[in-house]
């Protein structure tokens, strides 16, 4: 059964977000944590589910800060160009740290002790664990007040936007799918793991927007289901934007970094499909 109770807040002026209420989520026997910002006004609105990366790791959050900062940077755009957004702290990560491992930690101690192969098998039972997890999220959202539940997009970033793939799959209903990132550290390391998100690209009704930075860990996610969609015939489009930051890790984190960049094609294409 889903459980959920919303924090009431005090609306802003027009053009700004909410500040977010705080929603719990019952995903079998863990108890997550989302924040939800909404837009000024009564709506229904259209709302966005964002599901994040696998986690960071306590060096990680040592260096870039807490996981609810991701929140921070994506939320609120969401919520200014009118889209309820739902941002989902799965087991292990930010407001559900409490709640289990994250994927990250479970796989990078597998790797240290068995090897790659070994963290690639893992990685492929974390899916679905917090893909799991990702489905009691889009549940609560459908039934949030001024969510218009027919209205429904999906954005995920590298772990979260391998988890979109296969949870746009299952949910024929899903408006838009915006990848960022996708797959990251896994998708030249595990020929399992391209397998299973190019299989499961046929069941996906919804127009996909796959999104890199130049400077990312790796191209190929964007490119093999660019080759795969274009095959298929499916609507989508791919985006490669010039490199951000210095680094690999500048790259992949383009979508938090970059809001400003990619803002504009990425509401074009959600108003596009979830406003008609």
């Amino acid at each position: 059964m889903v459980v959920l109770a919303l924090v009431a807040t005090a609306t802003v002026a027009r053009g700004q977000a909410t500040a977010p209420d705080t929603v719990v989520v019952h995903s079998g026997s863990v108890t997550l944590r989302a924040l939800v910002w909404r837009p000024n006004g009564r709506g229904p609105f259209p709302a966005i589910l964002i599901n994040h990366g696998s986690g960071r790791t306590p060096e990680q959050l040592a260096q870039r800060g807490p996981y609810e900062n991701q929140a921070e940077a994506l939320g609120p755009e969401f919520a200014r160009h009118g889209y309820v957004a739902f941002f989902l702290f799965r087991r292990g990560v930010g407001l559900s740290a409490d709640q289990g491992e994250s994927a990250v930690n479970l796989m990078n101690r597998e790797a240290d002790a068995n090897g790659q192969d070994a963290r690639n098998v893992l990685q492929l039972r974390l899916l679905d664990r917090d893909l799991a997890d990702a489905e009691s999220g889009l549940a609560v959202l459908r039934t949030l007040p001024g969510v218009d539940s027919r209205r429904i997009a999906i954005v995920g970033h590298s772990f979260g936007a391998s988890l979109s793939i296969l949870q746009a799959a299952r949910e024929p209903g899903v408006r838009a799918v915006v990848l960022f990132s996708t797959a990251g550290y896994g998708w030249d390391r595990s020929p399992a793991l391209r397998a299973r998100l190019l299989d499961a690209v046929p069941q996906v009704r919804a127009p996909l927007f796959i999104i890199h930075a130049e400077n990312d860990y790796t191209l190929n996610p964007g490119k093999d289901l660019d080759a795969r969609l274009t095959t298929l015939g499916m609507p989508h489009r791919l985006r490669i934007y010039p490199p951000i930051g210095k680094t690999p890790d500048d790259g992949h984190d383009f979508p938090l970094s970059g809001v400003s960049i990619w803002s504009p094609e990425v509401f074009a294409f959600l108003d596009e499909h979830t406003r008609r």
